[in-house]
């Protein structure tokens, strides 16, 4: 399995002058699909930064499942553009990319299980190359003095520059289920939205070592966007909570 390549490290580096902002640090979990879930929250950021220079990052899964896979992703590419949000690589995107490297997209039967035909719907057939190179250019993780910010978890008692790529995108119990000891800061991550320490998929988990903001949005219309203080450290000091109807 690979592991993270310059482009990543560059990312993850990109976060130290999180200080020089006034305001705080937003962290949007998997959106899957739910534009109006987004526009929303994009919203909701707006008003609660009330003119401080903040950041927003998104968690990963912007496709597949929800009704609007192609809108999400172009409203987050317009957002990085104009409004400097960051985006990080989610499962769904590899799986995504996995599929149009195929001559037939159904052959990846991987995607087609996860929610594909959600997102074909979407875009009427394959996603354009401009959307493809986007996501195959997100990094993997970004990290401020407190937080990692990823869209799975970390394999823990690994070194973060050890990390593999599928680890980080595909975790779970093994992750889920380490403690503080094991993991090297404060984790900020989504990808699963319910387990057996976390039954109800509609709440974000909030824990001294890591923070689950992956509320199934797709399904359940919450979308949960943490708030972090660049300078304290820990998990959010709230999260906001994006309603709209359940899918």
């Amino acid at each position: 399995m690979s592991q993270f390549g310059p482009n990543s490290y560059r990312f993850i580096r990109s976060l130290e002058d999180a200080a020089m902002n006034n305001g705080p640090t937003y962290a949007i979990g998997d959106i899957h699909g739910r534009l109006d879930l987004l526009e929303r929250a994009a919203a909701r950021i707006g008003a609660h930064a009330a003119g401080r220079k903040g950041r927003v990052i998104c968690l990963g899964d912007y496709v597949d499942r929800g009704p609007d896979s192609k809108g999400v992703v172009e409203f987050v590419m317009r957002a990085q553009t104009e409004q400097g949000w960051t985006a990080l690589k989610g499962n769904h995107e590899a799986l995504m990319l996995e599929a149009h490297a195929m001559d037939d997209l159904r052959h990846h039967g991987l995607w087609i299980d996860n929610g594909a035909e959600a997102t074909m719907r979407s875009y009427g057939g394959r996603a354009p190359a401009e959307h493809l190179a986007w996501m195959a250019g997100l990094p993997l993780m970004m990290r401020d003095d407190h937080r990692l910010f990823i869209h799975a978890g970390v394999m823990p008692g690994e070194p973060i520059e050890a990390q593999e790529e599928r680890v980080v995108l595909w975790i779970r119990n093994r992750f889920l289920e380490a403690p503080a000891s094991e993991l090297p800061c404060h984790i900020v991550h989504g990808h699963t939205p319910r387990w057996a320490g976390k039954p109800r998929g509609e709440e974000p988990e909030l824990l001294p070592h890591r923070t689950n903001l992956d509320t199934m949005a797709y399904r359940t219309g919450v979308l949960a966007v943490g708030v972090f203080e660049p300078a304290r450290p820990g998990g959010p000091v709230e999260v906001l909570t994006i309603h709209g109807e359940k899918g």
